[in-house]
């Protein structure tokens, strides 16, 4: 250590040490708690867990006395670094348990700064449900050798504790996004798991700094696969893949396409069978990644599964189609509005869902926020479409669709949509078309994820980036008619679609159908 750093470490143990006396003289409990958590954290840098323990359940203890869960969080989950740091995992984890109990009843709060929490949930509060995840995980891997009889129970647990802790996480996540009242308004029944997975396989990535962890829930229980590729350098090869992909320079993508698929799919795929749906939960950075193009040095991902895409699991509530009934509000902006090009396909693919569907068509100047607001007022839909230009940021504020009168907000949209869920028949699909995320941030992917929970719709079908217009009406015209088919569900319908597009040396590059994503609802 540098001198001028011990120098440092030395006057703030000496300042700490001043706040505590002045807050022991005056019983000061809340002050009490961040002078002793505090300096608990200054010897945990130190290095000295012992004594930083110590003062660590000092704080803790003052923090419960006048209840103040803002700090009492941040104490528990200090306790657990130390706990782990010292080999006490049992007690660690616990520790580490109740810290998260007390984030999740205090977001709300947490979101609105009020303690200290300006920035996204994920940078602030992220680490700590991952180091809980990998010191589970870390316990798992010390039953996984004599994984039988309570050994296998335990370890099975720990499995399901981890993939609880993530979806606890991914909820958390899109809250601090959207806020809670469309969360919580949208989450339906629980649904366990291992039941959805009867006919699919459902793939939770986890990424770690040093390593990246598979969950693969089938009936039969949980998968686990370790793969050495940190975060940050997956988070780099995604980059990449994209790059080289929409590009359109096939040798480089294709390379990318099959180092993904090495490391994400090959490791899970003797568990899966030719054709089942392959759910993915993606986290971060996986958020951006187009799963559809991903190879195995013959075929693309698409060929082998039906593939689908959710937040959480918990806020997905999967039930098949109705085939009768379904009624179409369609709408869409084909004529060139503030500077953005025209969509002059637009026209024929809002036409054609409507002649399969029926129901009500919106474009150019009939569409505008306000005409929105009185049909969707006016009707029940099964499907609402929307085919115009339109951006997911990293705001959400900054969101928007384009009609010919404006933009057309996320907040908006959720809004007028929202509407059809008091309805009788619930709003089973939300399409939009021709929008596209920001390149870049994974936080705008939530945009795309949560569109559909905003609206209370059962699933949305969206795109990574801007397709091309006469390619997008190829595919959405080839979607519509296979979900009219018996027996077919969303994932296989969009499947089936692309692979429509595939199979056209027109529009084989993956640039044209891969960016589509099938989200929530797959059935």
């Amino acid at each position: 250590m540098a001198d001028a750093d011990a120098a440092l470490i030395l006057k703030a143990q000496a300042a700490f040490q001043h706040v505590l006396n002045i807050a022991d003289n005056l019983q000061d409990q809340r002050a009490l708690t961040y002078a002793w958590g505090y300096l608990g954290h200054l010897y945990e840098q130190e290095g000295r867990h012992q004594d930083a323990l110590v003062l660590t359940q000092r704080a803790v203890s003052a923090a419960q006395q006048v209840y103040a869960p803002e700090s009492l969080y941040q104490w528990e989950w200090q306790s657990g670094r130390l706990l782990r740091a010292l080999g006490q995992e049992e007690a660690a984890i616990a520790a580490y348990g109740r810290a998260l109990e007390t984030v999740q009843s205090i977001q709300a709060t947490l979101r609105q700064g009020q303690g200290g929490f300006h920035a996204s949930f994920r940078q602030v509060i992220g680490p700590l449900y991952f180091q809980y995840v990998d010191l589970l995980l870390q316990k798992a891997t010390g039953l996984e050798a004599t994984a039988t009889g309570p050994a296998s129970e335990a370890y099975a647990s720990y499995l399901q504790q981890v993939r609880t802790t993530m979806e606890q996480f991914k909820t958390s996540e899109l809250r601090d996004y959207f806020g809670d009242a469309c969360v919580d308004a949208a989450r339906p029944k629980t649904t366990a798991l291992e039941r959805v997975s009867l006919d699919a396989g459902i793939l939770y990535p986890i990424l770690l700094e040093d390593r990246t962890e598979l969950l693969l829930s089938l009936p039969t229980g949980i998968k686990r696969v370790r793969v050495s590729e940190p975060s940050a350098r997956l988070k780099r090869r995604i980059q990449i893949f994209r790059i080289a992909l929409q590009a359109q320079d096939p040798q480089r993508y294709l390379y990318h396409a099959q180092q993904l698929y090495d490391l994400l799919i090959r490791p899970i795929e003797v568990e899966l069978k030719l054709g089942q749906t392959l759910v993915w939960v993606p986290d971060g950075a996986l958020r951006l990644l187009p799963l559809a193009a991903l190879h195995d040095g013959k075929q693309f991902l698409i060929e082998k599964y039906p593939l689908a895409v959710t937040p959480s699991l918990t806020l997905t509530d999967p039930r098949p189609m109705p085939q009768e009934a379904v009624n179409a509000l369609v709408a869409g902006v084909s004529e060139s509005v503030a500077n953005f090009p025209p969509l002059p396909y637009v026209r024929d693919e809002l036409q054609g869902i409507q002649q399969l569907y029926g129901g009500t068509v919106l474009l150019n100047q009939d569409f505008s926020p306000t005409s929105l607001a009185q049909t969707v007022d006016q009707g029940q839909f099964s499907i609402v479409h929307i085919a115009s230009h339109g951006e997911f940021a990293a705001d959400p504020a900054k969101s928007f669709l384009l009609t010919s009168q404006g933009k057309l907000t996320l907040t908006q949209l959720a809004k007028t949509i929202g509407q059809l869920r008091f309805r009788d028949q619930p709003l089973e699909l939300l399409t939009l078309s021709a929008c596209e995320t920001a390149q870049g941030d994974d936080r705008t992917a939530l945009g795309l994820a949560g569109v559909a929970i905003q609206a209370g719709a059962r699933s949305a079908l969206a795109t990574l980036w801007r397709v091309s217009d006469e390619a997008t009406a190829v595919l959405m015209q080839q979607f519509y008619e296979r979900l009219r088919a018996p027996g077919t569900s969303r994932a296989q319908a969009l499947q089936q679609a692309q692979l429509t597009l595939l199979h056209n040396p027109t529009y084989a590059s993956p640039v044209y159908w891969a960016p589509f994503l099938l989200i929530n609802n797959w059935l």
